[in-house]
């Protein structure tokens, strides 16, 4: 069974490629899903502890798994997919794909930027500790920052699965 795996994989790259796009975009999105799910409960919790130790996380998770995924794997393997299928890198479709992401990429950094100082601002903190009123602040300009983005990250998943514009594919 694993030479028959082996065999249709060889000499497939499009195949491998694709695998690697849908993967990728998977952990790119459930990173994402999930990192928001945790904030939010640990801030609906309101246990200083839980959001220090949640803020950390969330910073490791989106350095191990967002930022290789969005910043590299994601945009080299769609280059990659787009002159396997032939679509050109001046069509309306890739026009609207490639706004899109730079919208993402917009909201993103700074939502990047925003944990680490969420992180910082309750990395201190001890059982008994209150949060810092600047927490509350930035946790709201954090979610705002991340709502946008996932929106276009799902107009994103739609522009990939029916591909307007493009034909045949």
């Amino acid at each position: 069974m694993l030479d028959q795996w082996i065999s249709v994989i060889s000499g497939n790259t499009y195949g491998i490629l694709k695998l690697t796009h849908i993967l990728s975009a998977t952990f790119l999105w459930g990173t994402g899903v999930g990192t928001v799910f945790y904030m939010v409960f640990a801030h609906i919790g309101g246990n200083p502890i839980t959001i220090r130790d949640t803020t950390r996380h969330v910073v490791l998770a989106d350095w191990i798994f967002t930022a290789p995924t969005f910043l590299l794997i994601q945009p080299l393997t769609g280059y990659l997919l787009m002159q396997q299928m032939g679509i050109p890198i001046h069509s309306p479709w890739f026009l609207q794909v490639s706004v899109l992401y730079g919208i993402v990429a917009l909201f993103w950094f700074p939502v990047v930027k925003i944990q680490m100082h969420l992180r910082d601002l309750t990395a201190h903190l001890q059982v008994g500790n209150t949060l810092p009123q600047a927490y509350r602040r930035w946790f709201w300009v954090w979610l705002s920052c991340g709502v946008p983005a996932a929106v276009c990250m799902m107009i994103l998943f739609m522009l990939m699965v029916f591909k307007p514009g493009i034909g045949g594919y």
